[in-house]
């Protein structure tokens, strides 16, 4: 029985000492360097029920700007580093939804096995169509009486796009995870990655148009380290 507290103790310490430690964080915010572009105005004509769900113009989310040039719509993750190791998929899905004939949000992440929560409540008919190459693609029509299904991908696969055959302008971009260390920014351009282990990681931001920026970060248990990435217009010729 004088053996049975000290053994605990060590068994104790031994997986302590053996564990990850998920206690690091990464913050930051992504710029936009250069003059806004101008976007042509979305006409809508074609679906009555869409131009109604608008008051104002509508124009492409292909570059979406906060103040002193923030942007939104940048996929942020750990692209290297991270121990190997599974990560549970949780429960709660990631809601696709169709709202104005647009989808929203304009890019998500989800982790594999872990549900796609697609709404349609426009009254209108969307066709969700999901152009993976890695996981079965699908192209699922949603009348306006289908206002909600949800779909699993089962393996990783980085950015693919969901686009509208009815509606041509409708586009959202999705990245299927391994692991749960990503971010998406809104327009204040800010993203935080959180819980990870100590490690130094490659950061990878994405953006649709502008490509990818990278940085490399060493985290220790308990810190918080900001990181910031900047994107720009491509010169003519690259």
């Amino acid at each position: 029985m004088k053996n049975i507290v000290p053994n605990i103790l060590i068994t104790a310490a031994i997986i302590f000492f053996i564990s990850p430690v998920y206690a690091a964080t990464i913050v930051g915010v992504v710029k936009y360097d250069g003059a806004a572009p101008k976007f042509k105005e979305i006409k809508m004509d074609a679906d009555p029920l869409c131009v109604e769900k608008h008051t104002s113009a509508v124009y492409p989310q292909t570059l979406v700007l906060g103040e002193g040039n923030t942007m939104a719509n940048v996929f942020v993750h750990v692209k290297s580093g991270l121990p190997s190791q599974a990560h549970t998929a949780p429960t709660e899905p990631v809601v696709l939804d169709q709202k104005g004939c647009f989808y929203e949000p304009h890019v998500f992440g989800v982790m594999v096995g872990q549900p796609v929560k697609i709404l349609n409540p426009d009254g209108t008919l969307h066709n969700v169509h999901a152009m993976s190459k890695i996981n079965p693609e699908f192209n699922l029509a949603m009348p306006k009486f289908r206002t909600e299904t949800t779909k699993v991908f089962d393996k990783p696969e980085f950015m693919f796009a969901f686009k509208c055959d009815v509606h041509p302008w409708m586009l959202a971009w999705g990245s299927v995870m391994s692991h749960p260390f990503f971010s998406t920014t809104k327009q204040d351009g800010k993203f935080t990655i959180d819980n990870l282990p100590v490690g130094t990681y490659e950061i990878e931001a994405w953006h649709e148009k502008l490509g990818t920026q990278k940085a490399s970060v060493t985290l220790a248990d308990g810190e918080a380290k900001e990181i910031g990435f900047t994107f720009s217009k491509p010169s003519s010729g690259e």
